[in-house]
C-alpha cells in the first residue's frame, strides 16, 4: 500500500475535518517559529509553555486575554453581519473611534450638577452601550445609504471614513473635551461610569459578557429571522432577491447600520473598561484585527468568538513569552503571524485527502 494526495471534488466540511487542517496549520507554524528562536539559545518548548500558560492557564493572564478578545469579538460580529450579507465594509475602525466618542461624552455627564448627575451605575451602563450603539449605526449607515441611493463600492468610502473617525478623536481630546494637562486625553471618566470586574485579581470585566450576548443576538438574528434570512439571500445574489420581492437596498442600509453599531460598542467597552478616559489613538488597529479573526473564524459566530479568544491569548501569551525568555519583539510579531497566515491558509488543506493505493506490481501478482 503506497499512499498517494488526491484533490476532492470539494472542501471537507466536517468539524473534523476543520479542526485537523487548523491544528495542522497551528503546528507547522510553531515549529518554524521555533526555528527562529535558535540563534537566541532559547528552548522553543519552554518559551511556548509561557505563551500557552501565561494566555490560558494562569487567571490573571486569562482576565487579560478576555480583555484583548472583546473587541475583537465585537468587530468581528459587525463584519460577520456586513459581509453575509453582501456589504464590503472595512471601516470598522472608525466605527470603534466614534462609539468612544459617544461612551467617553456620555460618561463626562455623569456628575453633580451635570446632565445625567449622581445617576447609578446599572443605569447608566446601557445608555451609554445604546447611545455607542446609535452613533456607530450612523457611522456606517451613512455608507450603506450612499451604496443604496447612488450605487458604487462601499469599500473606499469606509476605508476613508476611517481617518475622518480618527482625526475627529484627535480634534477633541485636543480641544473641546481636553483635560487640563500636557497630554491629549479627556479628564478621568467617574468611578461609577465604569465596567464591573469580573472578579477581584483579575481586570477582566462585563465587556466580555456584553460581546457573547451580541455574539447570541447576531447568530439568532441570521438563523432564526425572516430579516436575517434576506439578509443572507440578499448577499449571496441580489438579482435573485430582487426578483423574490426582497427589497435589496433596505436590506442593505439595515445591514450597514447594524454592523457599525456592533463594532462601536467595542469603543465604550475599550474606554470604561480599560482605558477609562478617551485618548487619542483609542483602539487602534482593533478595527483591522477584527476583520482577521472573524476571518479566520470562517464568518461564523462561534469560529470568530473562539478565534477572538485564541487570538488574544497569542497576543497576551506572546507578551509574556517575550519577557520571560527575552527574545526580540519582532520574533514574537513573526511566530503571531505564521500561525494567522497559515491557519489562513489551512482551507488549502481540506481540499486534498490521502488516499492508500496498492502498488501495481503487487496487485498483478495477487491476480
Amino acid at each position: 500500500m503506497t499512499p498517494r494526495i488526491e484533490r476532492r471534488l470539494a472542501p471537507a466540511t466536517s468539524l473534523r475535518a476543520i479542526l485537523l487542517s487548523n491544528a495542522v496549520a497551528v503546528a507547522a507554524a510553531l515549529i518554524a517559529g521555533g526555528l527562529l528562536f535558535l540563534p537566541f539559545h532559547i528552548n522553543p518548548f519552554s518559551a511556548y509553555a509561557d505563551l500557552v500558560g501565561e494566555a490560558f492557564l494562569n487567571r490573571r493572564g486569562f482576565g487579560y486575554t478576555l480583555i484583548e478578545a472583546t473587541p475583537l469579538i465585537l468587530v468581528g460580529l459587525g463584519t460577520i453581519f456586513a459581509w453575509r450579507t453582501g456589504f464590503a465594509y472595512l471601516g470598522f475602525q472608525g466605527c470603534l473611534a466614534v462609539g468612544a466618542i459617544a461612551g467617553a461624552w456620555l460618561a463626562l455627564q455623569v456628575g453633580p450638577g451635570r446632565l445625567f448627575g449622581d445617576i447609578a451605575r446599572a443605569s447608566f451602563l446601557p445608555i451609554a452601550l445604546l447611545g455607542s450603539f446609535a452613533a456607530g449605526c450612523l457611522w456606517s449607515g451613512l455608507v450603506g445609504f450612499a451604496r443604496a441611493r447612488f450605487g458604487g463600492t462601499e469599500v473606499l468610502v469606509s476605508l476613508m471614513m476611517n481617518y475622518v473617525a480618527a482625526l475627529l478623536v484627535q480634534y477633541l481630546v485636543g480641544g473641546p473635551m481636553r483635560a487640563p494637562g500636557d497630554l491629549p486625553q479627556t479628564a478621568l471618566m467617574p468611578r461609577s461610569t465604569w465596567l464591573p470586574y469580573i472578579a477581584v485579581d483579575s481586570r477582566a470585566n462585563i465587556g466580555i459578557f456584553v460581546a457573547l450576548a451580541c455574539a447570541a443576538a447576531v447568530w439568532i438574528t441570521l438563523r432564526h429571522t425572516v430579516a436575517g434570512y434576506e439578509m443572507i439571500v440578499t448577499g449571496l445574489n441580489p438579482r435573485a432577491a430582487r426578483f423574490g420581492g426582497i427589497d435589496v437596498s433596505r436590506r442593505t442600509l439595515l445591514a450597514s447600520a447594524v454592523c457599525g453599531g456592533l463594532a462601536a460598542l467595542a469603543g465604550p467597552i475599550e474606554i470604561l473598561g480599560n482605558q477609562h478616559r478617551l485618548l487619542d489613538g483609542v483602539g487602534e488597529g482593533l478595527g483591522f484585527l477584527g476583520i482577521v479573526a472573524a476571518l479566520l473564524g470562517k464568518l461564523t459566530v462561534g469560529g470568530t468568538v473562539i478565534a477572538s479568544i485564541l487570538y488574544g491569548g497569542l497576543t497576551v501569551g506572546g507578551n509574556a513569552m517575550q519577557r520571560h525568555s527575552g527574545l526580540p519583539s519582532s520574533v514574537v510579531l513573526v511566530v503571531q503571524a505564521l500561525i494567522v497566515l497559515l491557519v489562513l491558509a489551512s482551507d488549502l488543506i481540506r481540499r486534498y485527502r490521502i488516499v492508500w493505493a496498492s502498488h501495481p506490481l503487487v496487485s498483478a501478482k495477487s491476480a
